[in-house]
């Protein structure tokens, strides 16, 4: 399934990973939000954690169709993330993301915590409150 990718840390415009992976392979990025989700610093990368109530804002990137297969492997190996792998930092689940201004839900896929480090930033790790990784 070809699902557009909800990216909320080092893939946003003006952040590092954006002109690295996302620059020429998009056909488009818009403002949304993805709730029942909170964001927990990396550092230096947010983690987004499955949590009732909670909100994560980001970009819904949609891919080029020519470039999607090589996009979604780009992103798989810089999230660290193996289908199955129980070492996995990340896992990619798809989930409804709300595009902000219309208030539209959109499959996507996105990448959260997986449940070990989860657990981890749930007991010790800093919470963003806003919701926003580059606003803190």
């Amino acid at each position: 399934m070809r699902l557009p990718f909800f990216v909320y840390g080092t893939l946003l415009p003006g952040e590092v990973n954006h002109d690295l992976f996302l620059r020429g392979c998009t056909e488009a990025e818009e403002p949304a939000r993805l709730n029942g989700a909170v964001l927990y610093d990396g550092p230096g990368y947010p983690y987004a954690v499955e949590e009732r109530g909670g909100v994560v804002y980001g970009q819904l990137v949609t891919a080029m169709p020519e470039m999607y297969e090589e996009l979604l492997v780009a992103l798989d190996r810089l999230e660290e993330y193996t289908s199955g792998d129980p070492r996995n930092l990340y896992e990619r689940v798809e989930r409804e993301v709300i595009r902000e201004g219309e208030d539209t839900a959109v499959r996507a896929w996105v990448y959260v915590a997986a449940p070990a480090v989860a657990a981890r930033l749930r007991a010790r790790g800093k919470l963003i409150e806003s919701g926003d990784w580059r606003v803190g």
